[in-house]
């Protein structure tokens, strides 16, 4: 027990150094490990499993709006890539280089790929001739290299992994429409699965993806009131149908570009989940994505016949949830502590009294709770505290979120609520690029996104130059 105790203790609490408490929580629960490879990580059996709860369902979701998966190549030539000119620039600050192959140096050198637009693109002209080819509704589970200065676990690293969704169609309109389906695809996991509120808006024109015409993105908020951009979802026009020439014929027998789209969201949810539900004694992990949902915890385990009831129940609930009998020899206190920081959202246990009274004892790791719970009904009770518990968990990231929102008409009332702590600032602006620098240089808040359910009120004057607003927009210091 004094070794799990040690552990928790090593945990820097939030209040104290919100950084420090981040990174102390993903080293002591094992989410990942440090790699001698600079700005990269291990991402370990605990943390890779939350990642495949991610994608199994995120992937069940894709595949019920039509989409396939593929896998493109790795490398990119450096002639592919300078093809689509805003693409290019504003990736090249990030583009890792491959010059040699073997020994070998290479006649041209190859991207280690940032994001696939480029392939996708090559692939499409090679493939689509006409509109029965459309669309082209693809997906990939994949890694991406981004050469960051500053990493941090999950949130920013130099590879990660992710999925990139591209899609090809006839019309603008289908493709405006697969761009915010897959937006809001991505929000109804996040505020779903993930108990995770998020808000959903457009990005202003100098925040968007390179080469696209519009990015899309939902921003959540962290326990310490800065946003996390947690996915986006980009419409590209026939602006790289025309860099990469890609024609179909229609169906009146006339050449035309066909009209993309990209989408992804990556492995910083894993972060988004730390942040937004995680505490001084650990993980938090909402049911739906925890690798261990319940654990069972034998009381007095040396007894006869206990084991063989924890042994039982766990083959009994097997069929109900992703369930763990921990039979080690560590203490019923160091098991507590472990599942506790580890963030499991049940904790059962189970105790000769318990197994003589036909019952055992459900903790609930999120509210701290514990109930008594008739053996028999188990089964059908713990799908519904696992409900209770996502929803539990989603309306306190409301409620914090709620708590540390503020509307403003003035640039005052901006820096008069950041000297409180950071949060969001939901501000009229006038559109002008000019001003939302002004902002940002002034207040230290960029802008995350202009949501779509901003309220921009009648005669409403922007907050910086006071000229007539166009948008309410959302600003925050962000990760």
């Amino acid at each position: 027990m004094a070794d799990k105790k040690q552990a928790i203790e090593k945990i820097t609490p939030m209040d104290e150094d919100f950084g420090q408490w981040y990174t102390d929580i993903v080293k002591q629960t094992k989410l990942c490990d440090y790699s001698s490879v600079k700005g990269c990580m291990v991402i370990c059996p605990y943390g890779y499993a939350i990642w495949e709860n991610i994608q199994h369902l995120l992937d069940a979701e894709f595949k019920k709006t039509g989409h396939e998966n593929v896998y493109l190549p790795l490398f990119i030539p450096e002639s592919l890539l300078n093809k689509e000119k805003d693409h290019v620039e504003g990736f090249a600050p990030e583009v890792a280089w491959v010059t040699y192959g073997g020994s070998e140096k290479l006649t041209e050198r190859m991207c280690v790929r940032p994001t696939s637009e480029t392939l996708f693109c090559e692939h499409y002209k090679n493939t689509v001739q006409s509109w029965r080819d459309l669309p082209k509704l693809y997906n990939q589970w994949c890694n991406v290299v981004r050469w960051e200065k500053t990493t941090r676990p999950f949130l920013r690293s130099r590879e990660f992994l992710w999925q990139e969704g591209h899609t090809l169609h006839a019309t603008s309109e289908e493709a405006i429409a697969e761009t915010r389906q897959m937006l809001n695809i991505y929000a109804d996991f996040c505020e779903g699965a993930l108990a995770m509120p998020v808000i959903r808006g457009r990005k202003t024109d100098s925040d968007k993806f390179a080469g696209a015409e519009a990015t899309y993105a939902i921003e959540a908020m962290m326990h310490d009131g800065k946003a996390l951009q947690a996915g986006t979802s980009h419409y590209f026009g026939d602006g790289f149908a025309r860099a990469f020439d890609i024609t179909f014929t229609t169906k009146e027998n006339q050449l035309a570009h066909p009209f993309q789209t990209s989408w992804g969201v990556t492995t910083r949810l894993i972060g988004a989940i730390i942040m937004t539900h995680g505490d001084d004694r650990g993980l938090n992990l909402p049911p739906a994505v925890a690798p261990i949902q319940a654990v069972i915890l034998p009381i007095a385990q040396h007894k006869e016949g206990v084991l063989d009831a924890a042994r039982a129940l766990e083959e009994k609930l097997r069929g109900v949830c992703r369930v763990k009998l921990d039979d080690s020899d560590n203490s019923p206190g160091w098991k507590f502590a472990e599942y506790e920081m580890r963030g499991v959202p049940v904790r059962i246990e189970l105790g000769p009294r318990d197994i003589e009274a036909g019952q055992c004892v459900v903790g609930i790791r999120y509210s701290g709770e514990k109930r008594v719970v008739k053996l028999d009904d188990l089964a059908e009770e713990l799908p519904k505290i696992f409900s209770e518990i996502q929803k539990g968990m989603f309306d306190k990231a409301c409620e914090n979120r709620a708590a540390n929102s503020y509307r403003v008409t003035k640039m005052d009332e901006i820096l008069a609520h950041l000297e409180d702590g950071d949060c969001f600032i939901h501000a009229p602006w006038c559109g002008d690029e000019e001003c939302e620098d002004k902002i940002k240089e002034k207040t230290g808040v960029g802008s995350r996104c202009i949501p779509e359910d901003g309220k921009l009120d009648e005669g409403a004057k922007c907050v910086c130059c006071g000229k007539d607003a166009k948008h309410e927009v959302l600003f925050a210091k962000a990760y």
